[in-house]
C-alpha cells in the first residue's frame, strides 16, 4: 500500500525491517539502549554486537528522545533508537509509542534524511496491540508532516499478514 500525503510517500509493507532500503530504520528501544529481543534483537543479529555497544554508549536516554547509530551491513545508513519502554522487557504505553515515533521523526529531520522505516512501536515485547499502536503512529506521522518535514518517504514495516492488515487500515483511516 502506498499513498502520497503533502508530497511525502507513506507506504505499508510486510517484511523484515532490517531488509528495508531506506536512510534509517527505527528500533523501538528501552532507555538503556540494550538490544535484547524483538526488533532490537533482530537488528543486533543482522548487524552484530558492535551496534549494541555503539547504542549503549549513547544511553541512557529518556522516552521522547532518540539517538542514531551506524547500521553496519544493513541497507540503511542509520538505526534510530527511540525508547518505548523504560527497561528491557518493560511494557509500552500508547503515549510512549507516540513519543518514540515523534522523536524518531525529529531526529530523521535533524540528520537531513529522506526516508525512514518504522516497525510497530511498542508492540511485540512492549505489549501494545498492533491496531492501537499503528493508529497512534499514523496519527503522529500525519501531525509531523503537517508541521513540515524534509522526509520524502515513510515506511511502516509490518511483521506478518495480521500486522500488515492493521497498519494498512490505520494508514487508510488517518490519511484516507
Amino acid at each position: 500500500m502506498r499513498i502520497i500525503y503533502r508530497g511525502v510517500e507513506i507506504s505499508v509493507v510486510e517484511g523484515d525491517i532490517t531488509a528495508q532500503v531506506v536512510d534509517a530504520i527505527v528500533n523501538p528501544a528501552n532507555r538503556r539502549l540494550v538490544m535484547g529481543g524483538g526488533v532490537a534483537g533482530a537488528i543486533r543479529r543482522a548487524v552484530g554486537e558492535e551496534i549494541e555497544r555503539e547504542a549503549v554508549s549513547k544511553g541512557p536516554i529518556e522516552i521522547g528522545e532518540a539517538v542514531a547509530t551506524t547500521a553496519g551491513r544493513l541497507p540503511a545508513r542509520y538505526v534510530v533508537h527511540a525508547p518505548t519502554v523504560r527497561s528491557p522487557g518493560g511494557r509500552a504505553s500508547l503515549s510512549s509509542a507516540r513519543a518514540a515515533t515523534r522523536a524518531a521523526l525529529r531526529l530523521a529531520d535533524e540528520l537531513n534524511l529522506e526516508s525512514i522505516a518504522f516497525p510497530g512501536m511498542g508492540t511485540g515485547v512492549g505489549g501494545l496491540r498492533i491496531s492501537e499502536a499503528a493508529r497512534a503512529m499514523a496519527d503522529e506521522v500525519r501531525r509531523f508532516i503537517d508541521g513540515g518535514t524534509g522526509l520524502k518517504r515513510i515506511v511502516f514495516v509490518a511483521y506478518g499478514e495480521g500486522a500488515f492488515r492493521e497498519f494498512r487500515e490505520a494508514v487508510r483511516r488517518v490519511f484516507g
